[in-house]
């Protein structure tokens, strides 16, 4: 970890505190632009500047810079504000409605930051009952949001994502939490079957919302950070996130349950690494948490995750080499489900199963016979994609995936 890195995560976790980072030592020019460029990729700008501007450190720093930083910060505030306030317009609507509209992740996680708002969110996601989701996408319609992929097929489809015609909202809409025809992790959904017999409500920002258990919560966000690090990464905030939820629900939590269903999936020793960064470099307090002894006795080294969560970025959006690596992990953890040791490389990146490529071309779903076709427009789109930058290549993205296969191999998620 560079110092750059370190600073980061100090000012994060003196966010996460509402405090200024104690630091005395000048920041350069340099420092500035290299906590600006870290919080860009993972989308905490408000969080860092609101941590170091107000810290010694920053007061004889370049102005231009800080108010660039500064700028940036009000921006995402600001944008993230709307949202904010236009999804919790939509949530009324739609329990007025008669339906049964259940939060995850999103404002529920934003609501336990000391600044909600300064959490930055691209969506938010509702979960319905199957009866209801066609029912509630009419309501979303009405409300006056838009099917972002009017194209799709909405009565086979897990989730519909539905964009605001006058606000930065976005609303991903799910029947299911997870795409059931991923061969990597669609036997998630199998642990949320029955999330919706035992919702619970929270005040979440002056609001009362229907969310999952706190056991199935904080669950549900482990599936979510390890769905992402299957494809090319998860990033800080989700740790955050986790951090933050144990923390604050560490009593009502069933810590067992938990791992259980963790050793289910081969993800004891990553999500025991996401507490072990949690503690070392954020909040996460055992003794808070209830963190039992069977957790604490996992013994795993936490570095390595949390160097490629830093250079991934949100998501793993750090370059379109890393994004286009995630071909090759999904397709070695296929593999090892099967019971065979992955090979594929870049042609099964490029030349995904049917299964995997219905997931992201929905006609392939009702005429399977033009996957020649869809693997074709992915290859064009790799291509532009990767001319765009001389830094990227083919080369680099299996370079890339050999070493998250690495990865997934030393946190034991494959053999």
């Amino acid at each position: 970890m560079n110092s750059t890195e370190e600073l980061f995560l100090q000012a994060l976790r003196a966010s996460l505190k509402n405090e200024s980072v104690n630091r005395d030592a000048p920041l350069s020019t340099g420092d500035w632009n290299g906590l600006f460029r870290l919080a860009e990729m993972h989308k905490v700008i408000p969080m860092i500047f609101e941590a170091v501007c107000g810290c010694p450190a920053a007061q004889d720093a370049d102005r231009q810079v800080v108010e660039l930083f500064k700028m940036r910060a009000i921006q995402s505030v600001s944008a993230q504000a709307v949202k904010t306030d236009g999804f919790m317009r939509l949530y009324r609507y739609l329990k007025e409605a008669g339906l049964s509209p259940t939060v995850v992740k999103g404002i529920v996680c934003r609501s336990l930051f000391p600044n909600p708002d300064y959490r930055i969110s691209s969506d938010e996601d509702i979960l319905v009952p199957q009866e209801q989701f066609l029912s509630c996408c009419e309501a979303m319609t009405k409300f006056g949001m838009i099917n972002s992929n009017p194209g799709e097929d909405i009565n086979s489809s897990y989730e519909i994502t539905f964009v605001s015609k006058d606000s930065p909202l976005r609303i991903e809409l799910h029947r299911q939490l997870f795409p059931p025809q991923s061969e990597a992790y669609g036997e998630l959904n199998g642990f949320f079957v029955e999330a919706l017999d035992n919702p619970i409500e929270l005040s979440v920002q002056g609001m009362t919302v229907s969310t999952l258990n706190h056991t199935d919560n904080l669950f549900y966000l482990i599936c979510h950070s390890f769905k992402h690090f299957l494809h090319s990464g998860f990033g800080i905030r989700q740790v955050c996130d986790i951090t933050l939820y144990a923390n604050a629900y560490g009593e009502s939590i069933d810590w067992h349950r938990i791992l259980i269903n963790c050793k289910k999936i081969n993800a004891e020793l990553f999500a025991a690494a996401i507490f072990g960064i949690g503690e070392k470099y954020l909040t996460f307090d055992r003794t808070a948490a209830c963190f039992p002894d069977e957790w604490r006795a996992i013994e795993v080294d936490e570095a390595p995750l949390l160097d490629d969560l830093l250079s991934g970025g949100v998501y793993g959006g750090s370059s379109m080499s890393r994004k286009h690596s995630s071909g090759m992990t999904l397709n070695a953890v296929v593999d090892d489900k099967k019971g065979k040791k992955s090979g594929k490389g870049i042609v099964g990146t490029l030349f995904p199963p049917l299964k995997e490529m219905q997931t992201r071309y929905e006609y392939l779903r009702s005429a399977p016979f033009l996957l020649p076709m869809a693997w074709a427009g992915r290859i064009i789109k790799y291509g532009k994609e990767i001319s765009q930058s001389e830094s990227e290549s083919a080369s680099q993205a299996m370079k890339i995936g050999k070493e998250r296969v690495e990865l997934l191999k030393k946190y034991r998620i494959i053999r």
